[in-house]
């Protein structure tokens, strides 16, 4: 066999075994939301009630003006996102960074920044997710204070958040016999509104 064949076999046999370049791994589904939902930090958007099951028997509190997600503080762990509801500025969703995955708590305050007693609850993903859906189980802590604050029913909550870049932002609160979802468009960013109440401009 010719020097020249013997160069041709030894470069064949090694792009078909551990020679080849190996396929750059899967980025983690977490690490995924997170960066996507990193790019958005700045912009505000208005949304709309999409599915509200079943429907209020009071007072509907999204049914007070325009509501708005504002992608207001960002870092490499974490991204604070208020939720506007007219002129209630109590609501901000926290998504945190763990060392398996991410974690959603809801911040509420009143208008002099004192937090509501109802507060930091939302929990860990319990799976992988995808780069487009991140679900969120309540955790212990959560649970624990649903049930001192008489409010047991929300024990199952499963929150979940969806980006579609350029396109779809979704906040989802799931448990047996309840479903809400807001959508926000994120094709058309809104004038950014004020900071949330206990946070100064």
């Amino acid at each position: 066999m010719t020097t020249t064949r013997l160069l041709l076999t030894a470069a064949l046999a090694c792009a078909v075994s551990s020679c080849a370049t190996a396929p750059a791994p899967r980025q983690d589904p977490h690490a995924r939301f997170f960066e996507q939902l990193s790019t958005l930090c700045g912009k505000a958007f208005e949304g709309r009630v999409a599915v509200d099951t079943p429907a209020p028997t009071g007072p509907d509190p999204f049914a007070n003006g325009p509501l708005v997600m504002h992608v207001r503080e960002c870092n490499p762990r974490e991204i604070r996102i208020p939720f506007h509801v007219g002129k209630d500025r109590s609501r901000t969703w926290v998504v945190t960074r763990t060392g398996t995955g991410l974690r959603l708590k809801h911040d509420h305050r009143h208008e002099d920044g004192s937090e509501d007693a109802l507060t930091q609850y939302g929990g860990d993903t319990v799976a992988p997710g995808t780069g487009r859906r991140q679900a969120f189980p309540a955790d212990a802590d959560s649970r624990a204070m649903f049930t001192r604050q008489n409010r047991a029913v929300s024990n199952t909550n499963v929150w979940a958040l969806e980006l579609e870049p350029g396109r779809l932002f979704v906040y989802e609160l799931a448990r047996p016999q309840r479903l809400f979802r807001v959508e926000f468009d994120l094709s058309r960013p809104v004038a950014a509104p004020p900071a949330p109440w206990g946070t100064k401009d």
